[in-house]
């Protein structure tokens, strides 16, 4: 069963954290979350999941940025939230889906127990301009019947856009960092 937004709003404080909350924002069986002012866009031709991948971080500029078909973007909500006893899933806006934009690519569900931002994996058909701030997704809310043991793993309490943690499945902890490309550092070290 999904929650209404009546009921969502009841049980924010409680089973569901919405941070911030924007009463605004509530639909009739969901609530909207909005987009952060960065993205990541991976750098490698041929993506390895064995291996953390090399990334760079863009910023969304206030006059907006154009997404490329053809490229995976991942950027995270602004808000954090939290939830208790229920799954969390979120799925995209319909107006921004008339557009062509894809907000996750096969990962809509959430865990009971999620805490933290949620990553999108963002992919359009076409090009298209997209601002800092916009409502970019929705969430909702299902009831789970029987036992819940609540998600405890790699992205929980999720601070940032999270790249693939993937290779941690496969055993490849040794290579446990991510590849953050720091341009200002690869542009000071080719002019010395």
């Amino acid at each position: 069963m999904i929650l209404s937004g009546e009921e969502i709003r009841s049980r924010i404080g409680n089973q569901i954290v919405v941070e911030p909350f924007e009463e605004s924002k509530l639909n009739p069986n969901s609530c909207n979350l909005s987009l952060h002012d960065e993205l990541l866009v991976y750098e490698e031709v041929v993506l390895d999941v064995r291996q953390p991948n090399r990334y760079r971080r863009l910023e969304i500029p206030a006059e907006g940025m154009v997404l490329q078909p053809g490229c995976l973007y991942l950027g995270r909500t602004s808000e954090w939230t939290e939830t208790r006893g229920l799954v969390p899933m979120i799925e995209g806006r319909s107006s921004l889906g008339r557009l062509g934009l894809f907000v996750h690519v096969t990962t809509g569900f959430g865990d009971a127990g999620f805490c933290g931002y949620w990553t999108l994996e963002m992919y359009t058909v076409q090009p298209i301009r997209i601002y800092p701030g916009i409502d970019i997704c929705q969430i909702m809310y299902h009831e789970v019947r029987g036992d819940i043991e609540e998600y405890c793993s790699k992205y929980q309490n999720s601070r940032d856009i999270q790249p693939s943690m993937m290779y941690r499945e496969l055993g490849c902890v040794e290579n446990d960092q991510q590849l953050e490309l720091d341009f200002e550092s690869l542009v000071r070290e080719a002019i010395s």
